[in-house]
């Protein structure tokens, strides 16, 4: 029955009644049901083109009771904005358990909206996950996005007053502009392992739950811990005309779509154009007569203690003595009289009077700027980094303050085709200087308090590192109403695209890996070691790893990273990461060692043997999704050669890949103390890159027995084949390079 499910609440999917004033193409059904489908939507009808493309063509259906309903694909349409905003529903993805805490039903979800003119709303919806012991996967367009995992081990209360906090609920948001959206959702491994982990809580949380959902019609009472599948959630999403820009739209002019007394529009999503009604018309801006003049003076009085006067398309005010309209909105202000007596006031008189006004508005405009300003920069944590400067617990020579106006011309008003990233903290774009310098500004989202000692934890961070392979802070900027970092531009993208986007034309070979994996592990173990004061990356993953023009491994964002005193481990309530790098330890108690970078570094150390990604649901379930736990089961049953990468496979050594191997499975232990540290790790590479033939030679056959456990020993009836090697079935053996 459980397949059943979507078929059936689709059918008792809530059909609000649309808030659009405007009128569908004449000639065409207005409404199906309690919904209006304004143009350039129309519903597709034999007789007649209602809509304005095959894009905006939607269907109206019978439902189950006879009750017509609105469709586009196979969503359920509830409301159309002529703003520019479609409210569909969507079912959750979701994971049954049984009494013994065995996973008997599942059901994933997805979201397609091909290449015509919707996305989904990144400033409306959220993903939400809710349930115990709950891992919810999401993948962005065919890649890896995001995870949100929730915890709990006794009955937590939902409320809507209460924040998803990671017990019970969890939460994340999803970038701009995406069109499609992979969500599954499953009980996670810790800190139990089997197929019965799930019991101690499958009482009072028979099901775990993950959709996304409008923002402003999300009720997290409405998923309490103890309910079933019922249905789904409204998700918002967006549409534009097509994706020109106002000024391509305009030059063809047939093809235009806004209609008379209304204008281009270029939405925030920057991925095409709308239309809207002039100022004083209201109406459908895309029929062509849609636009009506309105009567300003009706009802409330826009002039404010002033008379107001109605004409066609615009409204006056006439204002009394002694007072001066403000534009046209209102009447304030001591008037300036003039009075005309005998020839007048002379044109000289006049022209000081508008020049003295227009220094006086000038004045005015500065000092509000400067207000402004100053009130941004204590907003987004100005006098917090002043503090943490001024108390002499960081060592910082100088962190560059860059006025908004440089970085706003820098980017060209953040224009969206300079965007050069987006992730969890914000949106990054692609700069240059007035010196002809090309950066890296990173525009945070809004944030709240949490967040903001995050951003100026990232910027005192950052300034304090001096590391060739750790992207360079050049500066911020406080006095915008989003904080801004600079950072020095690296130009060759992520190693994630490298690894794993087939429109890759330049494959890493054995030595650049070799190379990439030498220079993280010298980064981290800067970081832990010989910086001033120990840093915790926290999120280190192969998305967080540039190449500069030399393809040079730069590690990058630390908004997230901790600096803690030596011989400590940071404690948090909240775990963060990135799910297929997570620590499972610190998944379990929470507490964030030095090691945890080590086990999120041996994941990208496997990544780039196999050039698998660190989450694949490609993989079955035997296989293992997570890539740290398909690469010990090809180690544990002699299989190494069948995974890796054939550049890996055709172009390394095989002495040196059995190293590296040996290495990254070190560093995936469960046991955190039996993980080498990233010294130790450093140390392995070095030998790796100096060592000839012989000297590796010599050092293999010794590392075989101290290193790889009983199947190297003389006893051992394991072989090396060009396809194969027999590895150790234990995962607790003792940690490698333990001689040193």
């Amino acid at each position: 029955m459980w397949v059943f499910l979507p078929m059936m609440v689709l059918s008792l999917w809530p059909v609000a009644a649309s808030t659009a004033r405007s009128a569908a193409k004449p000639g065409c059904q207005e409404k199906c049901g309690n919904v209006s489908v304004p143009y350039p939507f129309g519903i597709l009808e034999p007789t007649a083109s209602c809509a304005m493309n095959d894009d905006f063509s939607l269907f109206c259906i019978p439902n189950d009771e006879g009750h017509p309903e609105l469709y586009v694909a196979d969503m359920s349409i509830s409301n159309i904005e002529l703003e520019g905003t479609v409210t569909v529903g969507i079912y959750p993805a979701f994971s049954c358990f049984n009494e013994s805490g065995i996973e008997n039903y599942t059901v994933s979800q997805s979201i397609n909206l091909g290449s015509g003119p919707f996305m989904l709303s990144d400033t409306r919806n959220i993903f939400t996950a809710t349930g115990c012991y709950t891992s919810a996967q999401v993948t962005y367009e065919s890649n890896y996005g995001a995870s949100c995992l929730s915890l709990c081990k006794e009955y937590v209360e939902m409320t809507d007053e209460n924040p998803c906090s990671g017990s019970g609920c969890c939460q994340i948001s999803i970038p701009k502009g995406l069109k499609s959206f992979d969500y599954s959702v499953s009980s996670h491994d810790y800190p139990c392992s089997g197929s019965g982990c799930y019991r101690n809580v499958s009482d009072f949380n028979p099901c775990v739950f993950a959709f996304l959902a409008d923002k402003r019609s999300l009720k997290i009472s409405d998923w309490p811990l103890s309910r079933t599948p019922k249905y789904g959630t409204d998700v918002v999403i967006e549409w534009v005309v097509e994706n020109k820009t106002c000024e391509q739209a305009k030059a063809n002019t047939s093809a235009y779509a806004c209609g008379t007394n209304a204008d281009c529009t270029y939405p925030e999503s920057g991925q095409g154009y709308r239309c809207s009604c002039n100022e004083g018309f209201e109406g459908n801006p895309y029929l062509k007569e849609g636009c009506q003049d309105i009567n300003e003076c009706e009802g409330k009085n826009p002039c404010q203690e002033g008379t107001c006067t109605n004409t066609i398309g615009d409204y006056k005010c006439r204002c009394p003595l002694g007072k001066h309209n403000d534009g046209k909105t209102r009447c304030t202000g001591v008037g300036i009289i003039i009075i005309i007596s005998g020839v007048g006031v002379g044109f000289g008189a006049v022209l000081f009077l508008f020049i003295g006004l227009w220094w006086v508005y000038k004045v005015f405009k500065r000092k509000r700027g400067e207000k402004l300003k100053r009130k941004y920069f204590k907003r987004n944590g100005g006098l917090l980094l002043q503090e943490q400067l001024s108390s002499g617990e960081v060592n910082v020579e100088k962190i560059k303050m860059f006025p908004s106006k440089e970085l706003d011309k820098a980017t060209d008003h953040y224009n969206a085709n300079r965007t050069l990233g987006q992730g969890g903290q914000g949106t990054v774009y692609k700069g240059m200087l007035a010196d002809g310098k090309i950066v890296a500004v990173k525009k945070s989202k809004v944030i709240d308090e949490g967040n903001l000692k995050q951003f100026i934890n990232e910027v005192v961070l950052l300034s304090q590192i001096n590391h060739r392979n750790v992207v360079k802070l050049l500066g911020c900027c406080l006095e915008t109403e989003l904080p801004l970092l600079v950072y020095e531009f690296i130009p060759n993208g992520t190693l994630f695209q490298f690894l794993h986007d087939p429109k890759e034309e330049f494959p890493l070979t054995w030595e650049m890996r070799l190379r990439i994996a030498a220079e993280v592990a010298g980064a981290l173990f800067y970081l832990h070691s010989a910086a001033s004061i120990a840093i915790f990356h926290r999120d280190i993953k192969s998305t967080n790893i540039l190449l500069d023009e030399k393809y040079r491994a730069k590690v990058a964002d630390f908004g997230t990273s901790r600096s803690v005193s030596v011989d400590q481990t940071h404690v948090t309530t909240l775990v963060q990461g990135t799910f297929g790098y997570l620590d499972p330890e610190y998944f379990q108690s929470s507490q964030f060692t030095d090691k945890s970078d080590v086990y999120s570094f041996g994941v990208v150390l496997v990544e780039l043997l196999t050039g698998q990604k660190a989450i694949s649901f490609t993989r079955s379930e035997e296989q293992g999704r997570s890539l740290a736990t398909y690469f010990l089961m090809a180690m544990e049953s002699n299989c190494l050669f069948d995974i890796l990468d054939p550049n890996v496979v055709k172009q390394g050594k095989k002495e040196d890949v059995l190293m590296v191997a040996s290495l990254a499975r070190s560093c995936l232990r469960l046991n955190g103390k039996e993980r080498p540290t990233m010294k130790e790790v450093t140390m392995v590479f070095e030998r790796i890159q100096k060592s000839d033939n012989l000297i590796v030679q010599r050092e293999i056959e010794y590392d075989r027995k101290e290193v790889m456990g009983a199947p190297w020993d003389a006893t051992s009836t394991s072989t090396i084949s060009s396809f194969g090697i027999s590895a150790s079935s234990s995962l607790d053996e003792k940690p490698l390079l333990h001689t040193y």
